[in-house]
Parts: structure tokens; sequence; C-alpha cells
């Protein structure tokens, strides 16, 4: 009785089945075709070469297989440092100048078979090198109109190419933008000031980039630093002899000050927005231009380096609220100046109105003496200074 059963059972079993050439019946499962095992495909950068930038990158990638050793050295045998990965190799330190290195190492793939790492190539030979200054230092507080200042040792003919290498982080979103104010000189500002306890990020990464002529940057530069947490702005108004105080928007303190005298340009306390750049409680003046030497002042606070300080003289009290008569600096009593003096820090706005002497483009003082004129362009006229491509 139960033969014929399973017989029909194994008739059916058959007439289910895939057989060679032709197609399965629903339900059935195909025999898989079996696959090629791959073979390692490696890309290295530069494999070869002259006149490779030592800023990288540099680095081995494999697909198909994995990498087992990846080694990149100098012609002395020294090897540069990397990070290796299953699938890729990436330099970590940048290279030299003008030397020559060779790849080796290997990859798997998943044939099994062994694929050599192999290469070499030579960075390229400066003609000279141009190196950076910057004027912010690392942990430091600043006040919130204080510029970026990048300053190279040569003038830099392809600006495009450096101010790329040039990046501002911001721990609070803020719009700003390079402008190059001299052949030397490249200025980061925010479009307005810096709100504050905003941590900022500069990194000058010009190590392997061509500035033209045959030059490249000579080393990376960095500084991390901190707006205060206050905004702190004094309004200096050279026709009512005012020197106002703001803390935040309110106001502090209401001083009387003598400025610039008008009768003579070489003297006059110049409009727009000047930046504190040093505080000293003791100094000396002089000057070959108005003929006096070592004339002592107390809490100097130095706001362009055309020579303007808010200082203390107490000789022209009796003009401070009422005339102008100094050589161009913001005059307030002792205890006045010291207000002052122990409220601001470096990077603090001194907004100076009034006057017939505009700071900046129209002074030949103040880009020539390098001062912080940045405030004194508006947006289109700061950008309109920018290298970079549209």
């Amino acid at each position: 009785m139960f033969r014929p059963l399973m017989l029909a059972l194994l008739l059916g079993m058959s007439a289910c089945s895939s057989v060679p050439g032709g197609t399965a019946e629903s339900g059935s499962t195909a025999t898989p075709v079996a696959q090629e095992a791959a073979r390692a495909a490696l890309s290295v950068t530069p494999a070869s070469g002259e006149g490779i930038s030592p800023a990288g990158p540099f680095q081995v990638g494999v697909t198909g297989g994995s990498l087992t050793a990846v080694a990149l050295t100098d012609a002395n045998g020294a090897a540069v440092k990397g990070e290796l990965t299953a699938d890729r190799w990436v330099a970590t330190e940048d290279l030299g100048y003008d030397k020559a290195y060779t790849w080796s190492g290997s990859a798997k793939g998943q044939d099994g078979a062994e694929v050599p790492v192999s290469g070499s190539f030579r960075t390229v030979k400066p003609q000279r090198l141009i190196s950076a200054k910057l004027n912010v230092d690392d942990n430091q507080t600043y006040g919130i109109a204080m510029p970026l200042k990048v300053t190279f040792s040569a003038p830099v003919q392809d600006k495009a190419s450096v101010q790329k290498a040039m990046t501002v982080k911001t721990s609070v979103p803020t719009e700003g933008a390079w402008a190059w104010l001299s052949e030397t000189e490249a200025h980061w500002r925010p479009r307005e000031y810096w709100k504050p306890n905003t941590e900022v990020f500069l990194d000058v990464n010009v190590y392997g980039v061509q500035f033209g002529g045959g030059a490249y940057g000579k080393t990376d530069m960095h500084a991390q630093f901190k707006i205060a947490d206050r905004a702190l702005v004094a309004k200096a108004n050279t026709q009512t002899k005012r020197f106002e105080i703001y803390r935040d928007g309110t106001l502090l303190h209401d001083l009387p000050a003598s400025y610039g005298k008008e009768t003579d340009q070489r003297r006059v306390t110049r409009s727009g927005t000047h930046v504190v750049q040093q505080k000293e409680a003791r100094r000396t003046m002089s000057s070959t231009v108005f003929n006096y030497q070592n004339i002592p002042v107390k809490w100097a606070v130095l706001i362009s380096q055309n020579g303007e300080f808010v200082h203390e003289n107490n000789d022209t009290i009796p003009s401070q609220g009422v005339e102008n008569v100094s050589h161009g600096c913001a005059n307030l009593s002792e205890a006045n100046a010291k207000i002052f003096f122990d409220l601001t820090m470096v990077g603090d706005p001194v907004e100076v109105v009034g006057s017939s002497v505009q700071l900046g483009l129209a002074d030949p003082m103040g880009p020539a003496a390098g001062d912080y004129w940045d405030w004194t362009l508006d947006w289109a006229a700061w950008t309109a200074k920018s290298a970079a491509t549209p």
C-alpha cells in the first residue's frame, strides 16, 4: 500500500527539479554560479612625479582586498608617520621640501594574491620660503572688535591659493571674510562686532602652498582664543569733547576729554573705529614731529599705531570737555583715564567721530603704520578686497 504512494512522491519531486539548461519551476532553488575571487586594486597618491607639494595628501587605498603593510620612507630610510586601516593608509605628517620618498608594502586580494605597493617621487624645491605671523595668541581673550591679522614675510603673488589655505571657525555662527590690506597682510573680521563669549579657531595651513613666483609657505600657524564675555565700546566725540564708555549697550561713564587740535591736521584725532592694541600703566611720550621727549603719562591705552592713545593728562584738565588741544591723543584726567584703563582690553573698539581726518585709506599714516583700520570699511568695500574666486 505504501510503495505506489512513495513512487508518486518521488515522481512529483523529480518533476519540480531543475535540469541543466532549463528553467526552475516556482518554489525551486537554483544552484548559484561560483564567482571569481577579486584581485586587490591599489590607488597610490602620488605614485611618482617631481615637484610634489610636501603637504600632501599622501595615501594608499585598496579595493577588492586589504592592506597588509605600507611604508613611505625618505632617502635615509626614515619612515613617515601614518595611519593604517584595512583599506587605506594616510600620512599623518608633512613631508620635507626637495626630498625623495619611496613607497613599499603590499595588499592581499580576495583571491589570496599579494599585490605590491611601490613607487617613488620627489617634493618641490622652492625658490624661497615665506613665513607667517599672527596678531593673536592661544588661550587669550580679546574685545569684540579684534581683527585677525596674518602678516607674511614677503609679498604674496598668489593670494587666492594662500587665502584658501586660511580658515576661521567659530563656536557661534559668525559671518566674516578675508581682505588683503597690503601685499603682505591678510585680515579677517566679522561683518559686525564679535558676539561675546565666541570661541575662535584660526588655522593658517600654508606649508606646501604656492605663494607664486616659486615661493612656498614655510610653516603652518594656529591660534585658539576667546572673545570677552562683555561688549565694551568707547565713543569719542571730538565735537562735544566727551568720552563715553558703554558696556552691553548701557552707558557706564560720560567723561570730559580733549582731543587733537583741529587747526593742525597732523594733530587731528582721526575719525573712525579704532581698536585697543596695548595698555601701559606708565609710559613716556616722545615725538620728533612736535619736538617733545620723554613726557611721562599714566594709564596709556594705544588705539592706533600712528601714535593715538587714550591717556592721563592732568595739564589739560581745564580744556577737557571745552576745547581740543592735544597732539592727537584723547586726554582724560588721571582718575578718568584709570577708569577706562581698568575696564578695557585689547580688541575693544573706540569709535571716534567728528574730526576732519579719517582713519584708514584716507590717512597716509594709517596703513603704512599697520593700523587696525579694518572697521572704517563698509562690508561691500571689505569683501571687495578678498582674493576668493567667485
